[in-house]
């Protein structure tokens, strides 16, 4: 590969998706704006049938992020009215897991050669790129969803539309502790023709 862009290492590529697992915990030390931005550059590089660009994001850093948690922590009031303190604060506090939250939805459209569903697939692979480009910076990643993502009142916390689709909450930050590394279990999963 010819010009400026810096090329990592097919191996190490290889490695940082061979060792990929999700960050349990997080230190409360800062990402930069500058690591931000890489990594939404990285998100965008995506495979994108039609060019359509169905992702958005939302970035919750410091106290941004408890707009959400108060959301989270309404919407399990409104599902479970009888949850105790101790739930609620537990709900509220999964905002605050790592310095830097990115919200990542779609926005879909109707296109006569791309299904929703592709161009869903294509936040997917953006969030994907986001999470390999963070572990080549010594970042973690923990990826999460839930029924907070279904929640209109949480969308609109977020200045979503209501035909907009979070597909993850994406906690980004210094890694503390990390799960285990499932194995790559193909026994099953290939036909070959």
């Amino acid at each position: 590969m010819t010009g400026t862009n810096s090329v990592v290492p097919i191996g190490s590529t290889l490695e940082l998706i061979a060792s990929r697992s999700s960050t349990k915990k997080f230190s409360d030390l800062a990402v930069s704006a500058t690591q931000v931005d890489a990594l939404l550059t990285a998100a965008v590089r995506a495979p994108d049938h039609g060019q359509l660009g169905p992702w958005r994001f939302t970035i919750l850093e410091g106290s941004s992020r408890e707009l959400l948690g108060r959301a989270m922590a309404g919407a399990l009031k409104e599902k479970s009215p009888e949850a105790d303190d101790e739930a609620v604060s537990r709900e509220f506090s999964k905002a605050l897991r790592s310095p830097v939250l990115i919200v990542v939805s779609a926005v879909t459209r109707d296109h006569p050669k791309v299904p929703q569903v592709e161009q869903w697939v294509a936040v997917g692979a953006a969030i994907q790129n986001l999470w390999i480009a963070a572990e080549s910076m010594g970042l973690g990643v923990a990826w999460k969803t839930g029924s907070h993502a279904y929640n209109p009142n949480v969308k609109a916390t977020l200045g979503l539309s209501a035909e907009e689709s979070i597909i993850g909450f994406v906690h980004v930050g210094h890694p503390i502790s990390k799960a285990p590394v499932r194995p790559a279990d193909l026994n099953g999963k290939v036909r070959r023709l």
